[in-house]
């Protein structure tokens, strides 16, 4: 039997846009993008964003794919703030001009949080799949600071720049950012198609932490370093989310609410859409939030395990894609009996590539061109 739902939600992820100009190849958007003209209208996410300040939800995250994307995006924000929500932008950072970052301070926007690829650009760029977006960014974080607004760093750490990790640190300090993520790639979406190229060694992910973790301690009141450990270097698994359908919610750029990003990787789940259902009812009646909430659905050895309510067995999502099955315990835990799966990943990395990797390279249509030079968001 499934567990009642917990408590209220307290963030809402919204995937405003599938589109961006930037082509990462650790992108966690799934393969499948929506497009464009299934993508929900201004008059809809305003009664999206209602529906979460209803129901508790505190923090409200504008995503995408890149949300500047999105002609309608102050309008958006100023929605957020006469709700009271806390209105956090994440960003390529590519499409924002100072005047739309200015229009979108003096509209209530509370926070930024600017990508950055790596800390030498001719890397940055490749990575991004795009030229000159290195150069872009350093700009747009000028504009974040210069109008007010506190800013984040978001680095995603694998093979191409994970000896840069301490770098992408100090890049941040540079611009004046009040917070760092460094992260390293979580393989779903085009991260799981690119595995192959962006696992780094074992080696190469402990020096990196050693790296962050020092700066950490010696930036302590300079900047705050959040530092996510790679899943497959680790011993025991993340708790996923804080455990499923605990405390945020998804929407995606067509109106189908997940209960995590990488949910529709389970085949078996069954999602609501806001076209159909409020976000009061998906969040305690939909079939997917129910799915695996408690531990009911948990087998051994999570299901007598005295970490279950510490970890909560891990990601579904990762247990689905890597064991078949997502009741499975995470096979990243060294007590999976599928654990073996992620010991055969890591002996296949490689410590020898640092030259440019022939990414598959995230985008819409197999015709578009992986590199551009410039993001034309006037375009309708």
């Amino acid at each position: 039997m499934n567990a009642p739902f917990p408590s209220r939600p307290v963030g809402l992820l919204a995937e405003l846009t599938h589109r961006c100009p930037l082509a990462c190849p650790y992108c966690s958007n799934p393969l499948e993008l929506d497009a464009r003209e299934r993508e929900l209208d201004t008059t809809t996410w305003k009664r999206v964003f209602s529906e979460a300040a209803s129901v508790g939800i505190l923090q409200l995250h504008l995503s995408g794919g890149e949300p500047a994307s999105r002609r309608d995006l102050v309008e958006l924000v100023a929605h957020a703030a006469s709700l009271g929500l806390y209105s956090n932008l994440i960003t390529s950072g590519i499409g924002l001009t100072q005047v739309l970052v200015t229009k979108l301070a003096e509209a209530g926007l509370d926070h930024v949080q600017l990508s950055i690829q790596d800390s030498e650009p001719q890397s940055a760029d490749h990575i991004a799949g795009y030229k000159g977006a290195f150069a872009r960014k350093l700009e747009v974080a000028s504009f974040v600071t210069e109008a007010g607004l506190p800013l984040t760093v978001n680095a995603v750490i694998h093979r191409a720049n994970v000896r840069r990790a301490g770098a992408m640190v100090e890049l941040a300090v540079r611009l004046g950012a009040r917070r760092v993520e460094i992260a390293h790639t979580q393989y779903y979406g085009w991260g799981a198609k690119n595995r192959g190229l962006l696992m780094p060694s074992r080696e190469e992910a402990e020096a990196a932490i050693e790296v962050v973790e020092r700066l950490k301690t010696q930036l302590s009141g300079t900047i705050v370093v959040d530092h996510v450990a790679p899943d497959y270097h680790a011993r025991y698994p993340k708790p996923c989310m804080s455990g499923w359908a605990k405390r945020t919610l998804n929407v995606t750029p067509a109106g189908k609410v997940l209960p995590c990003h990488a949910a529709e990787l389970i085949p078996e789940l069954e999602f609501w859409n806001v076209a159909d259902h409020s976000l009061e009812e998906i969040w305690n009646d939909s079939p997917a939030f129910n799915a695996f909430r408690g531990d009911d659905w948990m087998r051994e050895p999570c299901r007598s395990c005295s970490r279950k309510s510490i970890d909560f067995g891990g990601c579904r999502c990762q247990a689905f894609m890597l064991s078949g099955d997502a009741r499975n315990a995470d096979p990243v835990c060294h007590l999976s009996p599928h654990h073996q799966l992620v010991e055969t990943i890591l002996a296949e990395a490689r410590v020898d590539t640092q030259e440019p990797q022939p990414y598959a390279y995230r985008r819409m249509r197999p015709s578009q061109a992986v590199t551009r030079e410039r993001l034309d968001i006037s375009a309708e």
